[in-house]
């Protein structure tokens, strides 16, 4: 029985003596690594490492000579639009183009058949041989009735029928001339010329149709010069009146979709009244199109150059961060450290927004990466040039750093000695426990 209790002894014994052995394993990991032996102590090691720099772009605002631009979307339209029509009717012999044709004033277009108005040529024409023939007669009877009345054998009376009768074919001569005259008026309107330089439309009459006086035929538009209309907010009608009196406004127009360099022109014309449904004033721009880029009817974008303005200051469009107080920019300090500075803008022209307040000249704002600012945050300037110098960091910050990694590496030494210390306890325990298990056999081995 004593035999049985003491196996049992022995037994319960090595068991304790894993168990530490499995214990100070753990406690010796977890002092290499840094961490205590309890598990809830490693969520304590998870930062946001507030104290690294955050790359950014940056770049300095200057003062430039910016212009003072309105801009609108206007409509091109054509110098000069004629609309076609005869001016006789008959049947369309030909058109002497096709259609989309470049044409010059006075090329022939269309020939409507001149046969019935030559024939009425040549009856006005006899008409007036006709009545040329009676006005003499008559002319000649009255002249002969005055020397008789002169001479007391005709009556005064029928020497006024025969004068009446001399002037009444006069003026019917005087009338068949112009007949005659429009007759040939008429068989010239069966030949129709462009009356201007310009493009052709499509044909709404075909040849062979009969056409009637006034019908459309052909539209033609003079493309060169060109006009482009806009409108601008009434706001800028000021403006634009005293900046027109020192001379013409340049005018741009461009294409959309389009890389080539804008058309250029000048402004023309200022409509006379504002229209009071959209507040606007329209205004009219003059340009050669030499190139023939614009076309009636197209969209283009217009600006419209009153002013140049000297020394504005500007900064990169993009520098601009809108947050619920509006706008402002992270301006980078001499320490590296970034401010959060409210600004009032002006116009953006070409990238470049005019800041009214809040900025001086020289001052480097960050342009690129500031989401991930807050103020006072330290920043590393990614596009540094070779120029450019390094802003040292602010004094006791590099101390700070040693002290923190001599600290942790004190630390870490502590804890691995203090593992250390324990597994040698560890050992001269299983030493001990080996001792007091040997001796207790020996005293049962006597016993029995």
């Amino acid at each position: 029985m004593n035999r049985w209790a003491g196996l049992a002894g022995v037994a319960l014994l090595g068991v304790c003596v894993l168990s530490l052995g499995c214990g100070g394993g753990q406690a010796n990991q977890a002092a290499q690594q840094g961490q205590p032996a309890g598990g809830g102590g490693g969520r304590g090691g998870r930062g946001r490492g507030g104290g690294q720099a955050v790359p950014v772009v940056v770049d300095k605002a200057v003062l430039k000579d910016m212009p003072i631009d309105v801009t609108a979307i206007g409509t091109v339209e054509a110098y000069l639009t004629v609309s076609v029509r005869p001016q006789v009717a008959g049947p369309l012999l030909e058109a002497r183009f096709k259609e989309g044709d470049f044409v010059h004033q006075g090329q022939v277009l269309f020939t409507i058949d001149p046969r019935p108005y030559e024939a009425d040529l040549a009856r006005a024409k006899a008409a007036l041989v006709r009545d040329k023939a009676l006005a003499e007669n008559n002319r000649s009877q009255a002249e002969r009735y005055k020397k008789l009345l002169a001479e007391g054998v005709a009556p005064a009376q029928q020497v006024d029928q025969f004068m009446s009768a001399a002037e009444a074919a006069d003026a019917t001569v005087t009338s068949d001339e112009a007949a005659i005259r429009q007759s040939q008026l008429n068989l010239e309107y069966c030949t129709i010329a462009a009356p201007i330089d310009g493009y052709t439309g499509k044909l709404t009459v075909q040849p062979g149709n009969l056409v009637r006086v006034s019908d459309p035929l052909v539209v033609i538009n003079q493309v060169s010069p060109i006009y482009v209309n806009f409108s601008v907010p009434q706001q800028n009608l000021g403006d634009i009146k005293k900046y027109m009196a020192n001379g013409r406004l340049p005018v741009t127009a461009a294409l959309p979709n389009d890389t080539g360099a804008p058309e250029r022109g000048t402004l023309e014309f200022v409509d006379n009244a504002v229209d009071p449904t959209t507040g606007t004033i329209r205004l009219r721009a003059q340009f050669d199109n030499q190139r023939k880029r614009l076309w009636p009817g197209l969209f283009v974008n217009t600006m419209l150059r009153l002013s140049d303005r000297p020394n504005t200051l500007v900064v990169p469009a993009q520098a601009l961060s809108t947050n619920q107080d509006g706008q402002f920019v992270y301006v980078v300090k001499a320490d590296n450290t970034v401010e959060s500075r409210p600004v009032a803008t002006g116009a953006t022209i070409d990238g470049q927004s005019i800041v009214q307040q809040g900025l001086k000249a020289g001052e480097t704002v960050v342009v690129d990466g500031q989401l991930r600012l807050v103020p006072g945050a330290r920043v590393e300037v990614a596009n540094r040039g070779s120029d450019d110098t390094p802003t040292p960091p602010a004094p006791g910050a590099g101390g700070a750093a040693v002290a923190e990694n001599t600290g942790a590496g004190q630390a870490a030494g502590a804890t691995e000695g203090k593992g250390q210390g324990q597994e040698q306890g560890r050992g001269q325990g299983r030493g001990r426990g080996q001792g007091r298990g040997q001796g207790r056999g020996a005293a049962q081995g006597q016993g029995q």
